[in-house]
């Protein structure tokens, strides 16, 4: 609706009309009829009407010189910063069109709610002000249509609780009994309210629960606390339960402790979809497991009848050109095992099975041993140099086969890309510390390089940058991904970072070993047997296993050893491994049954049984549990494919002594046999003997405890004869003068 203006005019002294002075344009804002508030560019309130002054409830002072969103907020109800920030937005939105907005509705102490027309005053490009003109409406109704005018809040947030049905809220006195119940609460546990106020809330609690006085902790905690959550099984009236999450909050009234409020929610369905992705999820992982035992074991037999006649074939004279292709043949035969050994590393480290072993581990000479390894592998362009520092320490604690693992992976990797150049390697102590060293290990190479594309995600697992068809380098992309997992579990850091003097690489990482504090801890780990793979078992170095050879030849001869294997072309390699090694009494099973039978019916013939684990009739795990059944001691070697975290320890729960991997390594099979044949045999046969007079003596302390206490129950049989007859013969003298 417009106003017309109608002005006043007065006479001039030349008979001209000029208007009459207006109204005072600060006695209009005053008193307009309508809620005016005059806002700064910056949304500053700089006027109040007296209309919205006595509308809202509030004085000049403490409205006047406020921002916008503060002083609102402070009146809304419930206090809301985001309704606020809807007004200020709308102003926003008003400016920016030049034109006039009107806000959304805003609930006021719950007695009305008001909207604002917004008007920007602009002279040219710039904004003066801006007026909000508000205007009155009835208070917007929340869910259940539970605010009315006039209801108090109070009164209003008792029906809201009351209404709830998801939830069971309900209070409790300070006791813990229950003072008030809800919709929610009878629905969700089938109680009405005169059965259960007055009632202990333990009541919702099972048999386990109450013994462990949980209901009573749980009021302890929150009233020290303020507040306490749990989730766990919860009973209804009819017995069943249900998976709850439980708030329980302390009530204070005037600083005083009245009572506990108590909200449940039914969370059976959530806990019944995680029940079932927990199950999937393990059984996703079973069978991954299982497929990764079965892919090794699959691919691992062949490989070992592969690789052994190698061996075999490369032990016997040869022409030169045979030699190469025999040397070709095993060369990418390790390179596929490596290639395994990769999947299966990654696959645990995956699944969290991976594990640190704690060991005596030389820095440098791992160091060494690798870069010795692999000078072997460079091409004549390509200069190595070493660098240790003279700080390192020598002997330090952690886990040499690890350690080595990933000094491998990052050396080889350079020796891999770097045709022409040199290859720096350098070891150095970055940090000591009262209980351990952190060594530092760069390698710079003058390789490819790596495209700033593909850095990111060089520790990424299955990443190459090179994945064309015509690449050069091959590989699975797992190597890097290992080497920082590895890392990581040894308490250090990974990374790489361009060769700043020229072309290349260069990687870096670092690993957190534990000090030896004393010479009796090097002796302890001396006696300790040592697993993992045959690096970290044994030395390199070739006088060592030439000596190790000859003395196993020397005794060969004269050892009778059982081969259990199935598969007809692992029998012949390992016939003629052993034969090649000096034995020559070896008999042959062709499944666990057979094995059994044979050194049952030859207790004593044989010094050492080499088992296969997966045969038909019988498997090595069962046929070793039989021999030991039957008594016998003899030595028994696990010899399987199956190479994943665990299978070393279940050969040993089923009565193994030992444990190779196939395919099967000449200097491990030299190294076990040496050990069981050699240097063990004596300390076997006398812990064997020593378990025998162990077992003779428990039989004769049973046999002693059954004639002890059939002497007692004889005694006893005789006591209570001779009580029966003093009884009788009492009796007779008693009645004897009677008669």
């Amino acid at each position: 609706m417009q106003a017309t203006h109608v002005s006043e005019v007065t006479e001039g002294s030349e008979g001209s009309t000029v208007p009459a002075p207006g109204p005072d344009m600060n006695l209009i804002f005053e008193f307009s009829p309508l809620p005016l508030l005059v806002l700064s560019p910056s949304c500053f309130i700089t006027r109040a009407s007296a209309r919205f002054l006595a509308d809202w409830r509030v004085s000049s002072e403490a409205c006047v010189g406020q921002h916008l969103v503060p002083f609102l907020e402070k009146h809304l109800h419930p206090a809301s910063v985001e309704d606020a920030n809807k007004v200020h937005g709308t102003i926003d939105d008003a400016i920016a069109a030049r034109a006039e907005r009107t806000t959304k509705a805003i609930n006021v102490r719950l007695v009305a709610s008001w909207t604002a027309r917004v008007i920007p005053i602009f002279k040219e490009d710039e904004v003066l002000a801006i007026v909000t003109e508000w205007h009155e409406g009835p208070p917007q109704l929340l869910e259940g249509d539970l605010v009315k005018p006039g209801l108090s809040t109070h009164e209003a947030f008792r029906i809201l609780v009351e209404a709830v049905k998801d939830y069971a809220i309900f209070l409790l006195d300070v006791g813990g009994h229950i003072a008030t119940w809800n919709m929610g609460a009878e629905l969700l546990k089938g109680y009405k309210r005169d059965e259960i106020v007055g009632r202990h809330f333990s009541i919702f609690y099972g048999k386990d629960d109450l013994e462990m006085k949980k209901p009573d902790i749980e009021l302890e905690i929150c009233l020290r606390e303020g507040r306490v959550e749990d989730e766990g099984w919860r009973y209804k009236k009819d017995g069943t339960r249900f998976w709850a999450n439980v708030v329980i909050t302390a009530v204070y009234k005037d600083g005083i402790h009245v009572g506990f409020g108590k909200v449940t929610r039914d969370l059976t369905e959530r806990k019944a979809s995680e029940t079932r992705l927990v199950a999937a999820y393990e059984e996703s992982e079973k069978l991954k497991s299982d497929f990764l035992a079965n892919m090794s074991h699959e691919i691992r037999t062949p490989m070992h009848g592969m690789l052994s006649a190698c061996a075999l074939l490369l032990d016997t004279p040869l022409t030169e050109r045979q030699r190469d292709i025999a040397n070709i043949m095993d060369e990418s035969g390790q390179v596929l095992l490596q290639v395994i050994n990769d999947i299966l590393d990654y696959s645990k480290l995956a699944s969290g099975t991976f594990s640190i072993t704690s060991d005596i581990v030389g820095v440098s000479s791992i160091i060494t041993s690798v870069v010795r390894g692999v000078q072997t592998t460079l091409q004549p362009s390509v200069h190595f140099e070493l660098f240790l520092s003279s700080d390192l320490p020598k002997s330090v604690q952690g886990d040499p086969l690890r350690f080595r693992q990933i000094v491998q992976n990052i050396i080889g990797n350079a020796a891999k890309f770097t045709d022409k150049g040199s290859i720096r390697v350098r070891a150095s102590l970055q940090n000591e510390e009262e209980d351990s060293y952190t060594v530092l290990t760069e390698v710079t190479d003058t390789g490819i390089g790596i495209p700033e594309t593909a850095a990111a995600s060089l520790f990424t697992p299955f990443t190459q940058f090179d994945i064309t068809t015509t690449k050069r380098y091959k590989g699975t992309g797992l190597g890097l991904s290992i080497a920082k997992s590895l890392v990581e579990l040894m308490g250090g850091r990974i990374g790489y970072r361009p060769n700043p003097e020229r072309h290349g690489s260069v990687f870096w990482f670092t690993a957190r070993f534990k000090k030896i504090k004393s010479l009796n801890q090097i002796q302890d780990w001396k006696k300790l047997p040592k697993g993992g793979s045959l690096h970290s078992r044994l030395g390199t170095d070739k006088s060592d296993w030439a000596d190790l050879q000859t003395k196993l030849g020397e005794i060969a001869p004269a050892k009778n050893i059982l081969l259990v294997e199935d598969n007809i072309i692992n029998q012949k390699v390992m016939l003629g491994m052993l034969r090649s090694l000096g034995f020559k009494h070896i008999d042959l099973a062709s499944n666990g049954a057979e094995a059994v039978n044979m050194v049952r019916g030859k207790p004593a013939a044989y010094e050492l049984v080499l088992m296969d684990i997966s045969m038909p009739i019988l498997d090595g795990h069962e046929a070793a549990a039989k021999i030991r059944e039957a008594g016998i001691r003899v030595p028994i070697v696990a010899m399987t494919a199956y190479a994943l975290k665990g299978d070393r320890e279940r050969c040993f729960e089923h009565g193994m002594d030992d444990y190779i991997p196939k395919p099967v390594d000449k200097k491990w099979l030299i190294k076990t046999l040496s050990k069981w044949l050699i240097r063990q045999k004596r300390d076997y046969r006398r812990r064997s003997l020593d378990d025998q007079m162990g077992e003779l003596r428990l039989i004769r302390q049973k046999r002693d405890y059954r004639r002890r206490s059939l002497d007692d129950q004889m005694g006893e049989l005789r006591l209570t004869a001779e009580q029966k007859v003093a009884a009788s013969t009492s009796t007779v003298e008693v009645n004897g003068p009677c008669q």
